[in-house]
């Protein structure tokens, strides 16, 4: 069967996994050493961000460290975390399946790191997704394209020259207000999934309200309907 979807772009952090509640824990352990006061409120407003923005955030806060130190931690604490459990969001692994099935590839869009991705992708069959963009592979992460115009790079190297996809037959799968707009940026069709953080309807963008019994055909109408919202 040939599909108009040719390639998929995955957020991980909120979107794949429901792992905000990690960064959390983290970011108060790490607070906490410092005697420094943290709220849901400011975990909340980093969400989707660079780790190093994260950092800058945490150092003004109170934590005596690096830039690269705090990052360091934080992914360790985040990884450690998903190794004990990982906190899959609804209707996203069977989705991913369908696309694995499909042989529709797929590529990871993340401000996270190898340390972090890994331990997640570990529990995946490990040809789930043809490509990686990680947070310390690019120069400006989400909200900037850069992240999403090299995946979609690299996704289309799965084709030969003669039939590699446009931007137009691929979909991103995000759940912050910055990944989304990090995937519009660099012009792809993209499916919010809010998690913890509200989406604003904007042009080009489908806000679903779980991936929860979404299917290729599903995700092959955003790239010839009207963005719309929907709580299917």
């Amino acid at each position: 069967m040939t599909h108009k979807l040719q390639a998929v772009l995955w957020d991980m952090d909120g979107t794949l996994v429901d792992t905000e509640p990690y960064w959390f824990n983290a970011e108060v352990e790490l607070l906490d050493a410092y005697g420094a006061p943290w709220t849901v409120q400011q975990s909340e407003a980093l969400i989707g961000n660079a780790l190093p923005l994260t950092a800058k955030v945490l150092q003004q806060a109170g934590v005596d460290l690096g830039i690269r130190e705090i990052i360091d931690q934080l992914l360790r604490s985040v990884a450690q975390q998903v190794r004990q459990h990982v906190p899959w969001r609804p209707g996203a692994r069977e989705l991913l399946a369908q696309l694995r099935a499909a042989a529709i590839p797929c590529a990871l869009v993340t401000m996270s790191e190898p340390l972090l991705a890994d331990a997640v992708l570990d529990h995946l069959p490990p040809d789930s997704f043809v490509a990686q963009v990680t947070g310390d592979v690019v120069t400006r992460g989400k909200p900037e394209p850069e992240p999403y115009l090299l995946a979609a790079k690299l996704v289309t190297r799965h084709y030969d020259e003669t039939s590699r996809p446009g931007f137009d037959s691929m979909v991103a799968i995000e759940d912050s207000t910055t990944g989304v707009a990090s995937a519009l940026a660099a012009g792809i069709p993209t499916v919010g999934v809010p998690n913890i953080v509200p989406l604003d309807p904007q042009p080009g963008l489908t806000i679903w309200s779980t991936l929860e019994d979404k299917t290729i055909q599903d995700l092959e109408t955003l790239l010839i309907a009207e963005p719309q919202v929907t709580r299917g």
